[in-house]
């Protein structure tokens, strides 16, 4: 592969907005929908014969996590769709397909983002404070949000997508070249590029890099307890307290990211938590209590939450932006619960984008936006009262 020769190109050739720029592949005219399975899980059978010719396996990475069933049909086992494939068809992500039996993901050394990112922008905000991120996507996601902000990358075919073809050890040289801090996966659900994720987060730890990924939570129990061993932190979508709006809006289920949530703190590798609130059908204040007395409850009340701004985007174009009102009745809500860290984000400027020790007040990282301003946390605690703060700093 050519090496990109600086991140300032980087960014310039990869950003959210240009990822797809020229030369797109043309697009399936097949739709790309599961068909739900007798036994509640879902098949690829409407997808049997795509309309382009199968890839040759000996290119391609098989799939981890999956079974063999008779006929030539095998079953996911990576996220909560199980996705039962028939020969020659697709999972629900688009990004697996079964030849002959066997499982193999396509988009494996085949990212379609490859980014230079500040922590904060993932967000992470209780994690090395000021450093920066190597971040990976790539096509496609195994849920279909309606308000999706980067569909380019997840509501498209891996087909459909432009590629930056890299091993995991030129990732993570990459990483270094750049001076980052850490690996991310992110952009796209990195459920779906599980096998690339795994690999790369393995070489990224050996090089000494931290690890990081932004997931939608809807992953298998085992997988996650596979990847945990090799993450530092992880930060989940938790897109509302509603299994309606989960059904409705990202044809998705609640049950298996509130069981994610819990994994991932259980294991004790970082947990953050976003809130994106969106106007009309996520902002019921009752059900964001709900949301807060639940995190509190079940996990922890230090898991830090970001109330981020909604901006209209996607399928969800004609709903207005979210009133900075709304997010600031959110944050009073899980203050009132007893949440410590509580953010507001997309709202550049705001006081809530920064950090306040939850004994004596103070601010002690400033933020506007992504930018840190000062950070006042010595060795995982507070610069002014020696509170514990929880996070990854850069001095423990």
């Amino acid at each position: 592969m050519k090496a990109l020769s600086s991140s300032v190109a980087m960014r310039k050739r990869l950003t959210r907005r240009e990822f797809l720029g020229e030369g797109l592949l043309a697009s399936l005219t097949a739709a790309l929908a599961a068909c739900t399975a007798s036994d509640g899980s879902f098949t690829s059978e409407a997808h049997a014969t795509p309309t382009f010719e199968l890839p040759d396996p000996k290119g391609l990475h098989e799939a981890r996590h999956y079974r063999q069933l008779t006929g030539n049909t095998v079953q996911c086992q990576m996220c909560f769709r199980s996705c039962v494939v028939l020969e020659g068809g697709w999972g629900f992500c688009r990004n697996k397909v079964n030849i002959g039996g066997r499982y193999f993901t396509l988009v494996y050394g085949r990212p379609s983002a490859l980014q230079v990112d500040p922590i904060e922008k993932e967000p992470a905000f209780h994690m090395l404070p000021g450093g920066t991120i190597f971040c990976t996507g790539t096509a496609s996601c195994n849920f279909r949000c309606k308000f999706c902000q980067n569909w380019h990358l997840s509501q498209r075919h891996f087909n459909e997508m432009d590629h930056y073809p890299t091993t995991p050890d030129e990732t993570v040289k990459m990483a270094l070249e750049a001076a980052c801090d850490a690996v991310s996966f992110t952009y796209n659900e990195p459920t779906v590029f599980y096998e690339h994720m795994f690999d790369v987060a393995k070489a990224a730890k050996a090089a000494g890099l931290r690890t990081l990924c932004h997931t939608n939570g809807g992953i298998s129990e085992e997988p996650l307890a596979a990847l945990l061993e090799h993450m530092d932190a992880v930060t989940v979508d938790l897109k509302s307290f509603s299994p309606k709006f989960y059904r409705e809006i990202s044809s998705a289920e609640l049950e298996p990211v509130l069981r994610t949530l819990q994994q991932i703190y259980r294991s004790g590798v970082h947990l953050e938590i976003v809130n994106l609130v969106i106007p009309t059908l996520n902002d019921n204040m009752n059900e964001i209590q709900q949301m807060c007395r639940w995190i509190c409850d079940k996990i922890s009340n230090q898991v830090p939450i970001h109330f981020n701004r909604f901006f209209p985007d996607y399928k969800l174009t004609s709903l207005p932006p979210t009133p900075v009102e709304t997010l600031e009745a959110a944050a009073a809500i899980a203050d009132k619960e007893g949440l410590e860290y509580v953010y507001i984000g997309n709202c550049p400027g705001h006081e809530r984008n920064s950090t306040f020790c939850p004994a004596c007040g103070k601010v002690i990282i400033k933020r506007a936006h992504f930018h840190l301003i000062s950070l006042d946390v010595e060795k995982g605690r507070c610069g002014f009262c020696g509170h514990p703060i929880p996070g990854i700093w850069w001095d423990v």
